[in-house]
Formats: structure tokens, sequence, C-alpha cells
């Protein structure tokens, strides 16, 4: 017989149709829901506000995504542990024993190691809380072997080794065992046997030969090496002297630079330290009893622990055979191996070598690697109950996206609440950063913001939708502030701005405002432009009456030349624009009061409908998708934000209605409200009367007088007529000069 196909419950959210989960078979069965139908396909487990231990959990690959196979596989495993799936609906942080199903072997699995949680933290109960899986290290305080493979001084029953583990710790290495104290694993006691054994090797090659000056050799070869540049400069000076005594002078000390030394001398040995080291002479012969003050105290060193009591001079072949002493000991120091253990002491080594507790100490680590699944289904208990207590609201915020469109609820890509503008926005979402290449597909009003948390010491990018209030006093730079889940705040700036409409209240005036600040800013320039523009010819003038003052005179009265054509041209211009301002406005003079007021009702409606039109089209279509997708979100349904959603996601500022004490302001307001009530009942019975009428009753006079044609036509040709005769009254005036 053919299974039939499982029956799913459908509601339509966000102007989408979805699935609904109403039991623990919908989640057990979710395996069986066609991946077209599921509103997200993938989504990050990082900069959302949920539990991170849950997400982690369910991101099964670890690669920083959970997708819908690892949802499919965490329904499946959660709903076979659980005797009734149901259960997952309530939201519970504790599952009683009763409810494992030990059917299922994980089930019986879990079950036991939710009695070893108990009985670790010595607790009888019948039940496991997410409280007591929470917690690692007090599960594992008190426990000798916990399968992480690492051993800490309570594994060893010996002291010895106890002691021994506390030596790896402090010379080789460390790791956190899972009871919270500091252990070591298998490769750290390998490489510290490693070490001892190559130290101690290391330590019996050292031979009589390889110490030329005894237990003083380090210490005698670190004061030849403080020395050894410098005298090979010396040295050289002396050959340059040996070859061409003209170049004494070049090598030897600098007499002027010693001069151009200011103040104390003795607080310039640095200066003085980059002279020669003795004055260079053809003989090459180092007098150690005169040398530059600033290396008398290194050469004094020196000789006490190389040279023979009483030698005063040092020849470059002396030098040479001093330096070679070292080489065995160089030699040797280079193949050091097993610097790990040096601090213990070459006896110290060779006693543990001796006592060899290796073998004891990785037994220690395998019976502790033995209790490695029973630790693993430890954390799977932690795992369980949190999936327990979080997996129904993860659904409603992958599935269905439930959690947003509920206003009792928060989703879990809502961040916090920003306040800017006297509103407050509850749509803000963690980013990486400014996207408004694709956050404006989403026709939302939408600010990026930069924010800072001096108490938390972290700072985060968040893009904060708008869906209400006006728009005027929003800019970049503007600062606000931002409250995260936890009510901590933080510092907010907006960095950019994604524009959008927010309503048609706010699209009908748009025009009205953009033509209001487009004059302003023309005006703005105009001035500015002017004045820069009389700067300029003021100081041309200037300059020129300065350097010439006849030339300067004549500039400042010589007049530009008389172009006919161009008045003419311009005359014809003004009188075409006359005669059409002159047909309209004598067809404005004729309106009656209520064609007045239709006409201003038709032209606010030619400007601002389609711009209300464009708005409306845009807020149907709001949608979220495309913000969730610039953070890292594969969103596979329509997540519209209707008007009236919106309007619940951004609370305005609302002030009480005042009453005016002073009388006379309560009568400025009684006339404000008067005068309101009567433009707004003339505009009313003026559109009535016009539509009432079938548009015959306004009776514009276009028909009446002449078409506008004619008027354009006899103001040209009156305009040409006056321009030749401006013409030729020009050309008379020209022939008299």
């Amino acid at each position: 017989m053919e299974n039939k196909p499982y029956v799913w419950t459908f509601t339509p959210v966000g102007g989408s149709v979805r699935v609904k989960i109403t039991s623990g078979a919908d989640i057990a069965r979710l395996g069986e829901l066609d991946r077209k139908m599921w509103t997200v396909l993938s989504c990050p487990t990082r900069n959302l506000e949920f539990d991170q231990k849950t997400l982690d959990a369910l991101d099964a690959d670890h690669d920083g995504n959970i997708r819908v196979d690892e949802v499919i596989a965490a329904a499946q495993w959660l709903t076979g542990i659980l005797k009734d799936p149901d259960m997952l609906l309530s939201r519970g942080t504790e599952i009683p024993f009763s409810a494992f199903n030990e059917e299922n072997p994980d089930g019986a699995k879990l079950l036991a190691s939710a009695k070893q949680i108990l009985q670790n933290l010595k607790l009888e109960k019948d039940s496991i809380s997410l409280e007591e899986t929470a917690d690692n290290v007090k599960i594992f305080a008190d426990t000798k072997f916990n399968g992480d493979g690492i051993i800490t001084p309570a594994s060893a029953d010996d002291e010895a080794l106890a002691a021994l583990v506390t030596t790896m710790t402090e010379t080789i290495g460390k790791a956190m065992d899972r009871s919270g104290v500091e252990g070591v694993t298998a490769d750290h006691i390998e490489a510290f046997y490693t070490a001892l054994a190559d130290y101690a090797g290391w330590q019996d090659a050292g031979t009589a030969d390889v110490f030329p000056f005894g237990d003083k050799t380090a210490d005698a070869l670190a004061s030849v090496d403080a020395l050894k540049d410098k005298v090979a400069d010396y040295f050289m000076r002396c050959k340059l002297i040996g070859f061409d005594p003209d170049a004494a002078k070049a090598v030897d000390i600098s007499v002027e630079k010693i001069g151009a030394i200011e103040g104390n001398l003795a607080l310039a040995s640095s200066a003085i330290g980059e002279e020669p080291l003795a004055k260079p002479s053809a003989d090459g012969v180092l007098p150690l009893d005169a040398v530059n003050p600033a290396w008398k105290a290194a050469v004094e060193t020196m000789r006490g622990l190389v040279l023979e009591e009483g030698k005063n001079t040092l020849t470059e072949a002396e030098w040479a055979d001093i330096v070679g002493k070292f080489a065995p000991f160089t030699a040797w120091m280079a193949a050091k191996k097993g610097a790990e253990v040096e601090g213990l002491g070459i006896d110290k080594v060779k006693e543990l070598l001796k006592a060899d507790q290796k073998a004891a100490l990785l037994k220690l680590v395998e019976e502790d690697k033995a209790l490695e699944e029973e630790a693993l289904s430890i954390e799977a208990v932690d795992k369980l109950v949190r999936l327990y207590h979080n997996f129904y609201d993860f659904l409603n915020n992958y599935v269905v996206f439930a959690d947003f469109y509920d206003p009792e609820c928060k989703a879990m890509f809502q961040a916090g609440r920003l306040y800017i503008d006297q509103r407050s926005t509850d749509l803000c979402v963690r980013v990486d950063g400014p996207s408004p290449e694709i956050s404006s597909l989403s026709g939302m009003y939408i600010l990026y913001c930069a924010c800072k948390s001096e108490k938390l010491g972290k700072t985060m990018n968040i893009a904060a939708v708008l869906t209400d209030g006006d728009v005027d006093g929003l800019r970049p730079g503007k600062n606000a502030v931002f409250y995260d889940r936890d009510e901590n705040d933080w510092s907010a700036v907006v960095t950019s701005i994604v524009e959008n409409p927010m309503s048609l209240r706010q699209a009908f005036w748009a025009p009205y405002k953009k033509a209001a600040r487009w004059i302003s800013d023309k005006i703005g320039k105009t001035a500015a432009d002017k004045a820069n523009k009389g700067e300029s010819t003021l100081g041309a003038i200037t300059e020129s009456a300065t350097s010439s003052p006849a030339a300067g005179a004549q500039t400042a009265t010589k007049a530009a030349p008389f172009d006919v054509g161009k008045i003419a041209g311009i005359t014809i211009a003004i009188a075409a624009v006359a005669g059409v301002l002159t047909a309209i406005v004598a067809t404005l003079k004729s309106l009656t009061w209520w064609q007045w007021i239709v006409l201003i009702i038709g032209l606010m409606l030619i400007i601002s409908l389609p711009s209300v039109f464009i708005a409306w089209r845009k807020l149907r279509r709001r949608d979220l998708g495309p913000v969730l997708n610039a953070n890292g979100w594969a969103i596979n349904a329509k997540s519209l934000v209707s008007v009236k959603f919106g309007k619940g996601l951004t609370q305005l500022a609302k002030f009480p209605k005042l009453t005016a004490v002073d009388p006379a302001a309560r009568r400025k307001a009684f006339w404000r409200k008067f005068c309101c009530w009567f433009i707004g009942i003339l505009l009313v019975a003026g559109a009535v009367l016009y539509f009432t009428d079938n548009l015959k009753c306004i009776g514009l006079p276009f028909h009446k007088e002449k078409p506008v044609e004619e008027v354009v036509e006899e103001a040209v040709e009156e305009a040409a007529v006056e321009v030749e005769e401006a013409a030729e009254e020009a050309s008379a005036a020209a022939a008299q000069e």
C-alpha cells in the first residue's frame, strides 16, 4: 500500500503562504516538506539574538551557516529521543527522565549520561535541566577521568606522578581539561621525554675542549662579540694608513665632530662611540690602555676574561686567534636541544630519565580516553536540553518567520532598538557594513549605523529600517543611541542612507519639499556666485588702476559695443513670453473663487499623484529579504512589510495636547483652527461643484477670448516692429558717433 503524503497546515504570513508548525509530528516530518516551501534555506550562526551554543549545535559541519539538511537532521534526532515530540512546543528547560525514548539507542545512552551528570553534581532528581548541563567544569570538577585525553595531577594516585604532571605543564606545555584544570596530553608526554633525552645528550657532548675558558667561556664569548665589529673597524683603518699615509687624517678621530658636540660630553657617549676604537697607526697594534672612552669598559671586561694579566696591546693575528678559540663552543651551542627542560637543571633531567615514568603517564591517558564516548554523550545531553528549549523558536524564525510577524515576539535577527529623530525602530539587523546596492531592492528606508559600546569595549554595524515618520532631519553623520536586546546602550552614528518612501503622506509632499530645497540651494548658489564675481571684478579693476591709472579709467568707462541682432532676439523672446503670460493672466482673472479652488487642487494632484503612485507601488512591495540577504541569509520567500505592520515596527513620539492658559494664545489658536476649517470647506465645496456639473461649469474663458496662439502671434509681430524701430535708432546713433 502506497504511503499517503503528509498533510501540512498552511497560513498566510508576510505576503506569502507558509507552512505552520503546530505539532511535534510536523517537526518529525520536516524532511518531507518541499524545500521550495521553506522560508529560509540558510542562515548564519553569528550576529543573531539566539543561544549561541544551540546555533553551533545545529551547524553540524561547522561552516558558519545552518542549512535545511542540518535542520532536518536535528529534528529527526530530537524527535527520535523524546517519546512525545509535542513536548518541544512547550519550550521547557527541564526534561523528565520519563520523556526519554529508551527504545532508541541514542535515547537510552543520553538517559544514562543524564543520570551520570546528576551523580557527578551530587544531585538526586528524576529530570535534567539546562542549568545542570550548561557548565562542563562543574560536571567534571571531581572526576578523575573525563574522556578528553587530558590528565591532570588529580588523575594520578601517586604523588610523584602528580608532581611530574605539574612539572610538565610548567615546562613543555599544557592543555585545559574538561574539569577546568590544566593538564597534559599524550603528545605533551612524548615531547617532554624527548626533550629530556635531547638535553642530556647535548650536555654530555660538552667536553673540555669545547670550553676554552672553562666556566667563563660563555661570558668571554659575549665580551668578544661585543667588540668584534669595532676591533675589525680599527684594524681596517690601520691597513688604510699603511696603504697610503695620506689617508691618516681621513680615518683618524674626527676632531670637528667631537667639537660639534654641545653640552656635557659625559652624556654624549653614543656620539663619541661612533669614533674609532683607538687612534689608528700604520703598525696595526691596538693599544688596550688608550682606547675610546666610550668603549673602555667593554675592553676592560674582555681583557679580564680572555687576555693574560698585564697584556696591554693586541695585534690582528692575536685577535683572530682569540676569536678562533670559540669555534667549538659556538658549534656546540648551535646544536643545543631540549631547551624546554633546561630550567630543571641537568641533575634533575637525568633523575627524571632514570625514573622513566613515561609509560605510567601514557597509561593514565589511555584510561581517560576510554571514557571518551561517555563524556561526549554527556555533552550531547547539553545539546539535547538546549534543542528541547530552543528548537521550536528556531523553526519559527527559519521555516515560518512567525516570530517576526508576531507583535509579542522578536525575531532572532532583530538586534535591538534604535532611537533617532523623535522615533524608535525595532527592525535593526546586524550587518558587516553598508550594502546599498542590495538593500535598495527591499524598497525600505534604511539607516546604516556604526555602533560602539564603551562599557563592552565592542563595535558593530547595524541596518536600521524606518517605516514611519518624516525624513527631513536624517543625514549621514547624525548621532543616535542603540539599545541591544540585553539593554546595553551603544553610541550610533549614521554612516549611509538608502532612501525609499515610508508613507503616502510623505510621498504627496515630497515634490514640494524637493522644489523648496532646490530653490533654496539655487538662491544660495546664485548669491555666492554673484558675490565671488563682484569680488573678482573689483579686484581686477583695482589691480588695473594700480598698475596704470589711465588704462584703469579707460577700462572702467569703455562701453560695450551695441549688438542689434542680440537685442532683437531678446526682445522677441520677451514679447513671446509676455504674450503667453498676458493670455494666462487674462484667463485667470475671469475665474470665480470656486474655479480657483478646483484649479489649485488639480495642479496639486498633477504634481503629487505620480510621486504617490510610485510610493504606493514601493510600499506594497517592501521586502525584508534583501536586507537579510546582505547579512548572509538565503531567503526563499517574500517577507513583506505592509504599511500597517510597519507602523508597529517604528514608534513615533506622541506628545499630549496642551491647553493654552493665556487668553490671547487661546484666541489665536481658535482663529487658526477656524481658518483651517474654512479653507477646507471651500476646497470640498469647489470639488463638489466641479464634479457635479460634469466639468462644464468651469467655463474657462479660453473659448471666449482669442486663442492663445493668436495672442502670441500678435505680441511677436508688435515686438518685431519695435525691434526694427530700435535698430534704426541705434544705427542712426552709431552713424552720428
